[in-house]
């Protein structure tokens, strides 16, 4: 079940992360798949992994808010 959360969560992150010029809900969703990631990240026990994408989060919620606020 880990394995096809954590191929399914990527799959949602590449796909938010390709619209994300579309409009800034894509932005945003791709920053809660980056969560979910991370969760992902840290229940198959690569916490390196987990911190990365946990980082990559805020990045993406930062875009967000620099782009909504456009």
């Amino acid at each position: 079940m880990l394995t096809i959360y954590g191929a399914t969560i990527v799959t949602l992150m590449m796909l938010f992360y390709a619209f994300e010029s579309r409009s800034h809900w894509f932005t945003l969703a791709f920053a809660v798949a980056c969560l979910g990631s991370a969760a992902y990240g840290f229940l198959a026990g690569t916490w390196p992994f987990g911190v990365v994408e946990s980082v990559w989060s805020l990045v993406a919620l930062r875009k967000w808010q620099v782009v909504r606020l456009r």
